[in-house]
């Protein structure tokens, strides 16, 4: 009997162990020879019965309830998308608060897009000046870091949780976003080529004082991708 399956036997023969969720690329159908298995093992409470281990073939996270059902770490919530319950002792809240992870309320998109979104700005922002100076070596580490900040805005912007950079692709093609989003143009593509495109669906969705908010769009706008650029009102303040 492999370490997982051994793992499965014991948790769903102990009734302190309350949940148990694969993850991973073993859940979401992408493993290769040499991929572990990832298993997040939800207790009642912790009694030193069952800890954390990590071993080459099997990491296993112990966690309580409640500490599944906190949402404050954003990295860790990507984890949970595409993950599948394996037990549930609690009439369906395992699996409730695993969606609850892998998905953005309302109220956390909405302070998500606002942080990310200026984030974003800030550092296509940097990068538009570097070149202007003539910086060019100094505009591309603006531009890697402004991936980041891109990624988060535009999937929150959706309601959704920014994939890990491992599962950029498998994320958009089982649940796609609207074109021009595609896996293959994000990773070619510079983060400032996206500005023209980010804007036109920020603006869409409510959130054009965070781009208002800044000066000189212009010049963003202009090493962005082809298309026309919502007018911009006056009164934005430097950064």
């Amino acid at each position: 009997m492999s370490g997982y399956d051994d793992l499965v036997a014991r948790a769903t023969a102990d009734p302190a162990v309350v949940g148990l969720i694969l993850s991973g690329s073993r859940a979401r159908g992408t493993a290769g020879p040499d991929s572990d298995h990832d298993v997040f093992v939800v207790v009642r409470e912790r009694d030193g019965r069952w800890v954390t281990s990590l071993t080459p073939s099997l990491d296993a996270a112990v966690m309580t309830v409640d500490e599944l059902a906190d949402v404050s770490d954003r990295w860790a919530r990507y984890a949970y998308r595409g993950a599948v319950v394996l037990l549930d002792r609690l009439d369906g809240r395992i699996a409730a608060l695993v969606a609850a992870q892998a998905t953005l309320a309302p109220a956390e998109a909405d302070a998500f897009v606002r942080e990310q979104l200026d984030g974003y700005i800030n550092f296509v922002y940097r990068a538009a000046k570097s070149r202007r100076d003539g910086h060019d070596d100094l505009a591309r580490l603006d531009e890697t870091e402004a991936g980041p900040w891109l990624l988060w805005t535009l999937f929150a912007l959706h309601g959704r949780v920014r994939p890990y950079n491992k599962y950029l692709r498998w994320e958009l093609s089982r649940y796609p976003l609207p074109a021009p989003w595609t896996a293959e143009r994000l990773i070619a593509e510079p983060a400032s080529a996206w500005f023209t495109d980010i804007e036109r669906l920020a603006r869409a969705r409510g959130f054009g004082d965070v781009i208002d908010g800044w000066e000189d769009l212009g010049m963003l706008r202009s090493r962005s991708s082809p298309g026309p650029a919502p007018a911009t009102p006056g009164g934005s303040q430097p950064r």
